[in-house]
């Protein structure tokens, strides 16, 4: 099947080089073979070029005895090539040394302003984690999956063209579609389906063993990565719009007065005994998987361990979410005490509780970075006029109400209308999209200073699901479709969908043990 890479894209700018043969033989034995190659073919291709060619050929020659060849000999790279490979290899030696400011320590103080380009990769790195999310999922009402992840977790990022993330899912999650939400749940118009009452949500990953993975990070890292809304923002109108006191919903806290939006806690909380996929909640099957990966890695005493979430829209929503839950029910200390940090990304996500909320997440040390797009709605909800924007008094008076919400952690504030790639568009859903937050990332060195790619990001990935590059880049709108959707021949030559959910895809044998341990099961 094809499918189209989601991950941070090089375009690299190959150029085929001339073949130089020669039956020569004249030159002498003891002369090193690549240099001995690199004469003959020298003379070969002067006997028969030109004055104006003579250049072209010294300056392969050059590049070859540079190193500067693909390892082939056969083609070679640009220079800006180089320089990116270069300012990769730099950040990747930063981030190994300064991984936990980058993480939000010190709750990512200088570093946004001017924006720091170790933190700018890995903000754009862990976006793709999320919109990894969206390219996997199969929105098409018309497939009997619809709802479900097109790929394999063992396949996933394979699969998504993100082979060198390192990164390796250990398990995904679901959530019922059995809440308030229908604007946000995609089902199959078919009665044969993979689940009536489902929706993948999102996957666990751990880094793998690769040492040029540890080496890369400083370390190894749980990432969790929520799914959210492409495009479509009336999920915004299905919320309540009310807040919830957490332990209501059987959240362990120790103070009443912490409260979320009720929608949100429900999603994360509800389950459906009758389905195999979500007969577990969301947040079973988080806690579950993050209890497992800490006792596996967190006593390590050769690299250190982290915990990042991540998530787009109402996918930020449940990564602040399951973030507190995590550190309020002490997941992340190892069995040895030692305390793993616990670090938010979100992309576009709304508010999600009241100021005591926010209070808690500081005290538990949960660091959470949020981007937004000033032009977009959805961080502004909910809590439309009661907000951490009113004035202090507003506030301290409302507080007890049930619609008085707050913003957590630091804001990053990006505005469309500084790029020169994309459209000064009304349109909502554009403000709101993934993609072109991750190039307004890209360009993005502080506030007032001139928009200018860092990475060589390509641009194009913005119109993937959207409407949004200038016409004159002449890149088509909404352009990323699956192969056939999904239809693939058998060998007897007729098309057929075929099968995609496999056993490993479902909860694994173990996630009883650790709920029964957690006290979230009867043992």
């Amino acid at each position: 099947m094809a499918t189209i890479p989601s991950h941070n894209v090089l375009t690299k700018n190959y150029h085929s080089s001339p073949s130089f043969k020669t039956t020569s033989s004249s030159e002498p034995s003891f002369i090193h073979l690549p240099e001995k190659r690199s004469r003959v073919a020298a003379k070969a291709s002067l006997s028969r070029t030109n004055e104006a060619s003579l250049s072209a050929v010294i300056s392969r020659l050059e590049r070859e005895r540079q190193g500067l060849t693909d390892g082939g000999g056969e083609q070679w790279r640009t220079a800006e090539d180089f320089r990116l490979r270069d300012k990769k290899t730099e950040e990747e030696r930063r981030l190994r040394d300064t991984w936990r400011k980058i993480q939000g320590e010190d709750d990512w103080a200088g570093l946004t302003d001017p924006m720091d380009p170790v933190l700018r990769s890995e903000l754009i790195r862990y976006g793709e984690m999320a919109q990894a999310c969206y390219d996997a999922f199969d929105f098409d009402p018309s497939s009997r999956y619809c709802g479900s992840s097109r790929f394999s977790r063992h396949e996933f990022f394979d699969s998504l063209g993100m082979k060198g993330s390192g990164y390796e899912v250990a398990r995904y999650l679901y959530a019922t579609s059995n809440i308030n939400l229908p604007n946000f749940f995609s089902k199959s118009r078919w009665s044969k389906v993979w689940s009536k009452n489902a929706n993948w949500m999102g996957y666990v990953a751990v880094s793998d063993d690769e040492a040029a993975t540890r080496h890369r990070l400083g370390r190894r890292d749980i990432a969790i990565a929520w799914r959210g809304t492409v495009t479509r923002l009336e999920w915004i109108a299905d919320l309540k719009d009310y807040l919830k006191p957490v332990y209501r919903n059987n959240l362990r806290c120790p103070d009443p007065a912490v409260k979320v939006e009720s929608g949100f806690l429900d999603l994360y909380t509800d389950k459906d005994t009758s389905c195999k996929f979500s007969r577990f909640s969301a947040r079973e099957q988080v806690l579950a998987e993050v209890k497992r990966l800490v006792e596996r890695y967190g006593d390590d005493e050769e690299e250190e361990l982290s915990i990042t979430v991540t998530g787009h829209s109402l996918g930020g929503a449940l990564a602040i979410l399951s973030a507190y839950d995590v550190a309020e029910m002490g997941l992340n200390r190892s069995r040895s005490g030692k305390v793993i940090p616990v670090t938010v990304l979100t992309y576009g996500g709304p508010r999600v509780g009241n100021v005591r909320f926010k209070e808690r997440l500081k005290e538990l040390g949960v660091k959470v970075m949020r981007v937004v797009n000033v032009h977009d709605v959805v961080p502004k909800s909910p809590g439309l006029f009661l907000n951490e924007r009113a004035p202090h008094a507003v506030m301290k008076i409302a507080e007890g109400l049930p619609w008085c919400y707050c913003h957590v952690g630091e804001e990053l504030a990006l505005d469309h209308q500084n790029s020169p790639f994309l459209k000064s568009s009304v349109d909502p859903s554009n403000a709101h999209n993934l993609e072109a937050l991750l190039h307004l990332l890209d360009g993005y060195h502080g506030k007032g200073e001139r928009f200018v790619l860092s990475s060589g990001r390509d641009p194009a990935l913005v119109n993937k699901a959207s409407d949004f590059l200038k016409e004159h880049f002449m890149v088509p709108p909404f352009w990323r479709q699956d192969a056939n959707k999904g239809m693939v021949r058998n060998s007897e030559g007729r098309w057929i969908q075929a099968e995609r959910l496999r056993s490993e895809d479902h909860h694994s044998p173990d996630i009883h043990h650790h709920l029964s341990q957690l006290r979230l099961l009867p043992s």
